[in-house]
């Protein structure tokens, strides 16, 4: 029995197999933890969210901005552009399954032996971890009722950036998405910003600072925080207990695997 954590998938779904096939997953003895954005951009979005439910007795997943960007499609909400190459998702008889599957799927997942907290984009340092599950557990709920598009219709607000300016239950589902799904840089106050996506050595301004580098409550309880989303750090946080998996297979680069019981990182380059 052994338990596979993979990055950012976004629809590279041969990748994703070829990779399984390297680190010899099975179905029926092991675990895989996914980042999130299962699908967005890349090319084989349906076959991967198929696969994906068909073994969800194997597999699990935190979501994405894109995977909550498709629901917000479907909803009405966004229009699907060719770059999110969502077209055969919303072409298929199954949109339905495919819809209440993302909506069943939580922002953040907890460990504890070891401790570890999986988050598509992490955890932001304003939170000590119990504000951060119950936060995250607030918004799966909200995902989870018959009126969830409410809610995904105000996500899109990027003034919402300090969680102790949040004044309503909406401000609060509105910060935890965007910190869970969103988040790269923050200032040192742990406000967040919403522009910068370089890496930490191209940026140029010195008020910000990637969220894994400021004081975390979560890490401090000896957590280990393994995240995706920030394609460009391609694995690299300098940070012992920061995992970043989003290597950007789908820019180019590779699909990373890493195994929590030997430690060890296995990568399927793009094809």
């Amino acid at each position: 029995m052994a338990t596979f954590f993979i990055g950012d998938i976004q629809g590279c779904f041969d990748e994703l197999i070829l990779l399984l096939k390297k680190i010899k997953f099975n179905h029926q003895q092991d675990t895989l933890y996914l980042t999130g954005d299962l699908i967005g951009r890349g090319p084989k979005a349906l076959a991967t969210l198929e696969y994906v439910i068909k073994h969800q007795h194997s597999i699990k997943t935190v979501l994405g901005n894109h995977d909550l960007h498709f629901l917000a499609i479907t909803c009405g909400i966004k229009k699907a552009k060719s770059s999110d190459k969502f077209e055969q998702l919303l072409a298929s008889p199954r949109l339905t399954d495919f819809i209440d599957y993302l909506r069943q799927q939580p922002l953040l997942i907890e460990l504890t032996q070891p401790k570890i907290i999986l988050c598509h984009a992490g955890v932001n340092p304003q939170w000590d971890l119990a504000t951060a599950k119950k936060a995250a557990q607030a918004v799966s709920k909200q995902l989870k009722q018959d009126n969830y598009a409410q809610l995904l219709g105000q996500m899109y607000d990027n003034s919402v950036v300090n969680w102790a300016d949040c004044q309503t239950a909406l401000q609060q589902s509105i910060f935890t998405i965007n910190a869970c799904t969103r988040m790269r840089y923050c200032y040192h106050d742990g406000n967040m910003d919403y522009q910068q996506n370089c890496p930490p050595a191209q940026l140029n301004d010195p008020r910000l600072t990637p969220w894994f580098k400021l004081e975390n409550d979560t890490l401090k309880q000896g957590y280990r925080i393994i995240f995706g989303h920030w394609a460009s750090l391609v694995g690299h946080t300098d940070q012992p207990n920061t995992i970043a998996l989003d290597t950007g297979c789908l820019w180019g680069n590779h699909l990373t695997a890493w195994q929590l019981e030997n430690q060890q990182f296995s990568v399927q380059n793009a094809l």
